[in-house]
């Protein structure tokens, strides 16, 4: 019986391992494909507001906004919306400063990013603001901003094929430590891996927190932003698959976003991040399986996020931890039962923990290879922050335990100004060029970036 147990075991984990085979082929695409679509410059410039939703942001506020006032794009076609929400420091103040159009916000109960947002489109629309733009981009109040980033967002957007456009995702602090390199790392990897591969092979994108656009057709369509869930930006990647709403990826309009670099921060924002997912996939996987099979068109884009919410982490450690039961059921066998027993599970717990570790390993060193040249730190320092990737992957075990049984809320997390972090050897990078840094992209010639 427990040797049956055990087989049955194994051919979970080779279900598991099947489902998301398809990564790996993400991966070589994104190598050896060409790029099958070539955008040239635009040929209507559109008008764009700037959202920026922020609480307790004095410290950074400036900075975003500053970068947005210095975008290579017409300064009549963009507007820089901030949304002071709930806050009780000068952030509303420091905006107004820097020329950004506040709102503030106050509201206790409806609390998080999601219903700030919502909260400004319904305002835009009762001023009769809204129907002057044509789209809306999304940042945080951390972030620093490529000059160029309107403008090749504004390429992909003119060719009138995606409800929303996600962009790359770069870290300005990636060289603070073990956890900031390894938040880095992982939005380099959903970047280079995940979303160029999806817009080479004409699937949908996802769109990752911050530095994102959205059509105002979907806000009017949707009667503002209805996901407030605690990961509203995977809700909204979710919803749009389902929807047969595309999403496409700009890896020429740069992001530069700050990352925690104390656990306790990291530990309150995954946990957030794994509660939100469970969230999505507790709400949608009947008709994210269902649009595997109905959504013409979408089918696969369905099935993909089916499996970015699908809980593999806790399947995974379910796994785990029936194999130790069959371990501690072994012992109460007859001695040639408890042997095998034994002897399978030990190699099992063995050969997945280090599968596991090299895998990352694997999947880091070949995200640090590619996106080299976009990563600011000494190269001694990338490779030493590499070892540690997948201890801070390891992390994410605990984590997703606890989400599941603890009630998790929105909670700011303290940001710096990248002054802070300059003369450290981890601020962001000057841009480069975009013919120089983005070769081959989906705007230019030639194979993929990196």
């Amino acid at each position: 019986m427990l040797l049956t147990l055990q087989k049955f075991c194994g051919l979970l984990t080779l279900l598991l391992t099947v489902l998301y085979l398809y990564q790996v082929f993400y991966v070589a695409a994104s190598l050896v494909l060409r790029r099958r679509h070539a955008y040239g410059p635009a040929k209507r410039q559109h008008r764009f507001a700037a959202v920026v939703c922020a609480r307790n942001e004095q410290a950074v506020i400036a900075e975003v906004i500053d970068c947005l006032k210095r975008q290579d794009y017409p300064a009549h076609l963009l507007d820089v919306y901030v949304v002071a929400d709930n806050c009780t420091d000068e952030t509303a103040a420091v905006a107004r400063r820097h020329g950004a159009l506040v709102y503030e916000r106050f509201d206790a109960e409806k609390v998080g990013k999601g219903y700030a947002m919502d909260w400004l489109f319904s305002r835009l629309k009762a001023e009769g603001m809204a129907q002057q733009y044509e789209g809306y981009l999304i940042f945080d109040a951390d972030n620093l901003v490529d000059p160029g980033f309107v403008r090749e967002m504004n390429a992909v957007f003119d060719t009138g094929k995606y409800d929303a456009i996600t962009c790359y995702r770069n870290t300005k602090n990636y060289d603070s430590n073990w956890i900031s390199a390894g938040y880095s790392l992982w939005f380099l990897r959903e970047a280079r891996f995940l979303n160029f591969p999806r817009m080479l092979l004409g699937t949908g994108c996802a769109v990752s927190g911050t530095g994102y656009l959205i059509s105002s057709r979907v806000i009017r369509e949707e009667g503002g932003w209805p996901f407030h869930l605690l990961t509203e930006d995977i809700e909204f990647s979710v919803d749009c698959a389902v929807k047969g709403r595309k999403i496409g990826y700009c890896d020429k309009a740069i992001v530069y976003d700050e990352q925690p670099t104390r656990f306790g921060q990291s530990w309150r924002q995954r946990l957030r991040w794994s509660k939100g997912f469970y969230q999505v996939g507790a709400r949608y996987w009947w008709a994210l399986l269902k649009g595997c099979v109905t959504c013409k068109g979408g089918r696969f884009a369905c099935f993909d996020m089916l499996m970015t919410v699908a809980p593999g982490m806790l399947l995974s450690l379910a796994i785990f931890g029936f194999q130790i039961l069959l371990i501690l059921s072994g012992l109460t066998q007859p001695l040639a039962v408890a042997a095998k027993v034994l002897s399978k599970s030990v190699q099992f717990l063995c050969q997945s923990g280090i599968g596991f570790y090299i895998g990352l390993m694997l999947y880091g060193g070949l995200t640090l290879v590619s996106e080299w040249r976009q990563i600011a730190a000494p190269a001694a320092h990338k490779l030493t922050l590499l070892f540690l990737f997948p201890l801070f992957m390891f992390t994410y075990i605990p984590i997703s335990l606890v989400a599941l049984f603890r009630r998790v809320e929105w909670k700011p997390i303290r940001h710096h100004s990248a002054a802070a972090f300059r003369g450290r050897g981890a601020a962001y990078p000057s841009p480069q060029p975009v013919a120089e840094r983005a070769e081959g992209s989906l705007l230019g010639e030639g194979q993929g970036k990196g």
